[in-house]
C-alpha cells in the first residue's frame, strides 16, 4: 500500500505597486494564485494600485505561525 502524504505551506507576502511603490502584505495558501487575482484587479484594496510585483515571501507549514509574521 502506497501513502501519498500532501505538507501544506501557508505563505506571507509582500507585494509593491509598480505604479506607485505601494506596499502590501498578506496572507494565503496559494500565492501564485492570490498573486494573480491582485494583478487582475479581483482584490478590492489592491485594485486602484495594480500591477503588483512580488518582492519577498515566507512559507509555514503552522497556519499561526504565518498569521503571526503577517
Amino acid at each position: 500500500m502506497k501513502i501519498c502524504l500532501i505538507i501544506m505551506f501557508y505563505y506571507i507576502y509582500i507585494l509593491r505597486s509598480t505604479k506607485n511603490g505601494e506596499l502590501y502584505v498578506g496572507y494565503t495558501v496559494d500565492l501564485r494564485s492570490r498573486l494573480e487575482k491582485h494583478n487582475s484587479g479581483k482584490v478590492v484594496s489592491t485594485k486602484r494600485y495594480m500591477p503588483w510585483s512580488l518582492i519577498h515571501y515566507e512559507a509555514y507549514r503552522d497556519k499561526d505561525d504565518a498569521r503571526r509574521r503577517e
